[in-house]
């Protein structure tokens, strides 16, 4: 079967970036020009995904507004002749996308938040994206895959769940979910075991999972019988764990580049690499970089 919709979990308070995340929702700040969750919903549509699902909270109406008509806006663009700006308004949300909002009640973690979505996937395959994971793939720009799309075209070619990983340094194998591939080099390889989080002496390889995921409708049983975590969360990492053995489940090592969003350091990163990629700024930030480091 075809990756047809995506789930956003975008209910999280987002309290790393307070105060700017107390009226706004993290997934709508700005990386040079565009919200992180366009960024997400934009890798979810070149991967020929048309249905968006977010999962949302009580304060995250912003997203709802983001991705609807502006008529005013449109309106004074439209007197103003500013055809460009109009155009750029216009492609946030195309005609054959389908936008569709649920609300998680309460904040109880990711495996909680994918749950919140369950009626609205139905018995289809899916991909769930994490928004502040902003994930910029190999030549990208240059018209290459994005990173969802590389993860698409593996499922077709090996139908089961597929999870973005990415090599991490060992000592950081501790705030990452971990994946055991029984040393496979391949870039689609065969996953044996989940560790959420291990310590790296018990880390079964350096191999940590990103916030990309195609999942199969049997994870929903899945987090279901699983008990809480720590906190009283529903954690994703069990349900998909739960699934070795029982379906195929396997790891991607994706080609490209992943900023870390959540952190105050991975969205600097990813502002300065995006504002030097684009060309209108390359310029004029390459210029202060230097003026920096004399």
């Amino acid at each position: 079967m075809h990756i047809r919709k995506a789930v956003f979990p975008v209910g999280g308070l987002g309290t790393r970036f307070l105060p700017a995340t107390k009226a706004i929702p993290k997934e709508m700040l700005p990386v040079v020009d565009k919200p992180l969750i366009q960024y997400a919903v934009e890798e979810a549509y070149a991967a020929g995904i048309r249905e968006m699902i977010f999962v949302t909270g009580r304060h995250k109406r912003a997203i709802e507004d983001h991705f609807d008509t502006a008529y005013e806006l449109e309106s004074e663009l439209e007197a103003a002749n500013k055809r460009a700006l109009l155009s750029l308004v216009h492609a946030i949300k195309p005609d054959d996308m389908d936008c569709v909002y649920v609300r998680q009640p309460r904040a109880l973690g990711l495996g909680h938040a994918v749950m919140c979505a369950e009626r609205l996937v139905g018995d289809q395959p899916f991909a769930v994206l994490l928004a502040d994971d902003l994930m910029i793939g190999h030549n990208q720009m240059g018209g290459g895959p994005t990173v969802l799309q590389q993860m698409v075209q593996a499922y077709e070619r090996s139908p089961g769940t597929v999870l973005a990983v990415q090599d991490v340094p060992l000592a950081d194998t501790r705030r990452y979910g971990v994946v055991d591939v029984r040393g496979s080099m391949e870039q689609l390889a065969e996953v044996f075991g989940m560790v959420e989080k291990p310590a790296p002496e018990k880390a079964p390889s350096t191999l940590a999972v990103a916030g990309r995921y195609i999942l199969t409708p049997a994870v929903f049983e899945s987090i279901r019988q699983q008990p809480r975590g720590a906190g009283g969360e529903i954690q994703l990492t069990d349900g998909i764990a739960a699934l070795i053995g029982k379906e195929r489940v396997q790891s991607f090592r994706y080609e490209g580049q992943r900023y870390d969003c959540g952190s105050k350091e991975g969205f600097l990163e990813a502002t300065i690499d995006l504002a030097l990629a684009n060309p209108e700024l390359n310029e004029a930030v390459r210029a202060h970089i230097q003026r920096l480091s004399r």
